[in-house]
This record gives C-alpha cells, structure tokens and sequence, in this order.
C-alpha cells in the first residue's frame, strides 16, 4: 500500500528571490517567523506535520524548499538519489574541513527577509540531519534568536566533527554569550549519523551556551518510513519520522519543549521553557 504524499495544500507556496538564487518556500501561519529547514530526502509528510505543529504554536512557518520533491513521502532509492546530488552540490559541504555550506547565506537572507515580514522581537530556525547545523550557521545573522539543531549529521565522513569552521564557531559564540541566548539540540543516544563524539565538538565549542538533549533510542518510532528504515538505519529523526505523537513519550515532549522555547524567546511572557535553557 503506497502511502499518500503530502499536497501542502495548507501552504502557500511562493518563490523567494535572494542572493541572485530564487528558490520556493512554503508559508503558513501568522506570528514571529520560525523557519523549518527541512531532513534529507526532502520536506516529507513528517516534516510538514512538524511545520504544522510550529505554525499551531503561534508563529508564521517557512518551510523552504532546498533538495527533493515537496510532500513526497520518503521512499529508500528515491531519497538515496536525493542524498547523493546534494552531497555533489555545491551548495552543500557533505565532508569535513570545507566550513559551513554556502546555502547558509541565502539562508540568513531569508530570515532578515522573514522579520521583516512578520516583526516580533526575532525570527527562529529549526534545522534536522543534513541541514542541522544550518541553523548555527544562520546565528550570524543578527534577526536570528531561538536555534533548534535536530541530530546535526554534517560533516558525514567525521562523526567527531562539526560542519561551521573554527572562525564561525567562535562568532556565534560570542553572539550567544553578547545577547545571552543558548542553543537547543538533540539526538538519539546510539544514533551514528549524529554521534556522542559530535555533540561533545558541540559543547567544547559552544561551552554552556549548548544545550544538547540525548533520548534513549527506544524512544523512536519503530516503523519508519522506507528511507529512515533502509538507508539511515537506526534512531535519527527526533521530531520528525522517529517521534512517536502518543501521549508521555520522550520525542513528543522534546518537541513540546522546543514549542516552549520557540515561544520563549519569540513571544516573550508566552511558555515556559525548561530550567537551564537560558
């Protein structure tokens, strides 16, 4: 039985022109601006019902389209062709030792865009997987308040490393630590896409500004769809294909958490957010 792909129907699919780039993102809501970067293969039907749940929360959503085919449910050979072009993109760096991936500027330009649009005190980001650390990377950008690093899994060929160089690390973290915001992330205990070893380059880097929050990988979903099954292999999508949306489960209170801090830093005197995150 195929299962159904998502129309997006609920979103308003616009081209947004930056940077000389034009590419589609997918808005819905009102309220501060929260931009969902989405997983590899793509923004899946996952990934949307995650979008949604922000835009639900209080905030306008985009949901910019950067590989794959919008709503297509994530299927094991279509996400693998998916996952190579990108890793052969030049607006992507896959490996080690090449810094943050150029697609951060455009995106950058779109939160300073996106505040512009909607106001509020600042603008959110959530980046999963092969574009976690994009939202580090957008912390450079001064509209940019609330980062959420869903299991970071660049750079693939070094589980020890982190995809920003050492001269980025050292301005987000003086941005952090100059506007007293922290960083919020998470992973699956065992997962080896985004291992111990990554986080610990986190914390090094970051020092108490990272937050990092490990669910124990019974936690996940056990029937994902084919691409998380077959190619990721193992606990990986924290909000989005691993969660388990039942009541008292580990992902849903992660995600319920990130809501909270969303709302914290975004709408300020709405939610509360866990001790130790600011």
């Amino acid at each position: 039985m195929h299962t159904p792909d998502d129309p997006l129907d609920d979103f308003h699919a616009r081209s947004v022109s930056l940077l000389g780039t034009t590419r589609s993102v997918h808005v819905s809501g009102s309220g501060p601006a929260v931009i969902v970067i989405a997983e590899m293969p793509g923004i899946s039907p996952h990934v949307a019902r995650f979008a949604r749940w922000v835009r639900h929360a209080g905030f306008r959503v985009y949901l910019p389209s950067l590989f794959g085919v919008d709503g297509a449910y994530p299927t094991a050979d279509a996400g693998l062709q998916v996952l190579r072009r990108a890793c052969m993109s030049a607006e992507f760096h896959a490996l080690a030792g090449q810094g943050a991936s150029p697609v951060t500027a455009w995106l950058r330009a779109l939160a300073r865009q996106a505040m512009a649009e909607c106001g509020g005190p600042g603008v959110g980001a959530i980046g999963m997987c092969f574009t976690g650390n994009f939202a580090l990377s957008m912390m450079l950008e001064p509209a940019m308040l609330a980062p959420v690093l869903a299991q970071p899994s660049l750079p693939l060929d070094d589980p020890a490393r982190v995809e920003s160089d050492a001269d980025e690390l050292f301005a987000v973290r003086a941005r952090l630590e100059r506007d007293d915001l922290t960083v919020l992330a998470y992973r699956f205990e065992g997962d080896r896409h985004c291992s111990t070893a990554r986080f610990a380059a986190y914390q090094a880097a970051l020092g108490p500004r990272f937050v990092g929050r490990v669910l124990p990988d019974a936690a996940a979903h056990p029937s994902p769809p084919p691409f998380f099954r077959d190619v990721v292999g193992g606990p990986h999508s924290v909000f989005t294909a691993h969660l388990v949306d039942a009541e008292g489960e580990p992902t849903l209170r992660a995600r319920d958490e990130v809501l909270a801090f969303l709302r914290q830093r975004l709408l300020p005197g709405h939610g509360v957010v866990a001790e130790g995150l600011l």
